[in-house]
C-alpha cells in the first residue's frame, strides 16, 4: 500500500465465531481519524505505563484516546491529575465520596480526599493495542 492510498471498510462483519464466506464489497474508503474522533479539537492521545487497567482491557504500550468534552461519570474511564500526577482510573462516585479505581486487583482503589488537588482530563473513548 502506498502512503496515498486509504485503508477500506467491507461491508461485511467479520465472524468472531466459526468463518464464513466474505464479501469483496467495499462500502467505503477507511479514514481512522474520523471513525475514531469525534471531536478533534477536544481529543488527545496518551501512551500507557504500567498494568493497573488490566481487567479493563488496558496494557502497558497502549494508546488511548482521550475525549476532554464528554462528562466525566461514574464507572467511566479516566485521565485524572492527582497532585500533578497522571493517572487512568475507573472514576467511582458513591455518595458524597470520588475514588479512582484500578482495575486490577494488585493496586487499591485510591479515595480523594478534600486535601488533595483532582482534575478530570477526560474520558477515555478507545483502547489501541496491537495483538
Amino acid at each position: 500500500m502506498t502512503k496515498c492510498e486509504q485503508p477500506v471498510l467491507f461491508q461485511s462483519a467479520i465472524e468472531a465465531g466459526f468463518p464464513s464466506p466474505a464479501d469483496d464489497v467495499v462500502e467505503q474508503e477507511l479514514d481512522l481519524n474520523a471513525f475514531l474522533i469525534k471531536r478533534p479539537a477536544a481529543t488527545f492521545f496518551l501512551r500507557v505505563r504500567g498494568d493497573s487497567m488490566i481487567k479493563a482491557g488496558i496494557h502497558e504500550g497502549d494508546i488511548l484516546i482521550v475525549d476532554r468534552s464528554l462528562e466525566p461519570g461514574d464507572r467511566k474511564i479516566v485521565i485524572a491529575s492527582v497532585n500533578g500526577e497522571l493517572t487512568v482510573k475507573r472514576l467511582s462516585l458513591k455518595k458524597q465520596e470520588v475514588f479512582l479505581v484500578a482495575e486490577n486487583d494488585a493496586f487499591p482503589a485510591m479515595r480523594i480526599t478534600p486535601e488533595q488537588e483532582m482534575k478530570i482530563w477526560g474520558v477515555v473513548t478507545t483502547v489501541i493495542h496491537p495483538v
